[in-house]
């Protein structure tokens, strides 16, 4: 994991590597997911201007002498990445160390954390001070896992375009408060 932990980069870069790709597409995947990286970054910036650290979860961070690192497999286009890495970026900040692994550029970590056989993200590792994993979560919170199972039950009236608008207005409403807290019991 110390190699992977090498190789991520601050939330900083993440962010400024979402907006290289929205301007100058290295690829064709970028260029198509155009309306995908323009959709992270606003909600990336909303999510930072919203998010504020709730006080009691500051506390039981503070109880459980956590003195490991977060490391998070994500991308910037990813919609429940640009909804939870922020968030989880600002509760941690000057308390434990934070970094990203960009799921895209090398697939093995990925590989190690699938989600019922998908790659999908973001998926935080808990890590010691050690390097070594604790625990993992993602690739979002309970209630929108629940949301995404009532779409994959009846899609033809749960459709897709109103699983994603529910996702959304509950990640704008929740502001990370529910991914932190599962992550927190994590530690």
């Amino acid at each position: 994991m110390k190699n992977y932990w090498d190789k991520a980069i601050s939330f900083g870069e993440y962010v400024q590597t979402g907006k290289s790709r929205l301007e100058n597409p290295a690829n064709q995947q970028e260029a198509d997911f155009k309306h995908y990286y323009e959709l992270g970054l606003q909600r990336i910036d909303r999510t930072l201007k919203k998010y504020i650290p709730n006080e009691e979860q500051l506390t039981e961070l503070q109880s459980k002498n956590f003195d490991g690192k977060i490391l998070i497999i994500s991308e910037v286009w990813c919609g429940d990445a640009s909804a939870t890495v922020p968030a989880l970026v600002k509760f941690f900040e000057g308390r434990n160390e934070v970094k990203i692994f960009l799921r895209d550029s090398d697939k093995s970590l990925i590989d190690q954390f699938l989600t019922n056989g998908t790659e999908s993200i973001p998926k935080v590792i808990i890590l010691d001070k050690d390097f070594n994993v604790k625990n993992s979560w993602g690739p979002r919170p309970k209630f929108g896992h629940e949301l995404l199972l009532k779409y994959k039950a009846d899609p033809e009236n749960y459709t897709k375009d109103l699983f994603y608008n529910d996702l959304q207005v509950y990640y704008a409403k929740n502001r990370g408060k529910d991914a932190v807290q599962e992550i927190l019991e994590l530690l």
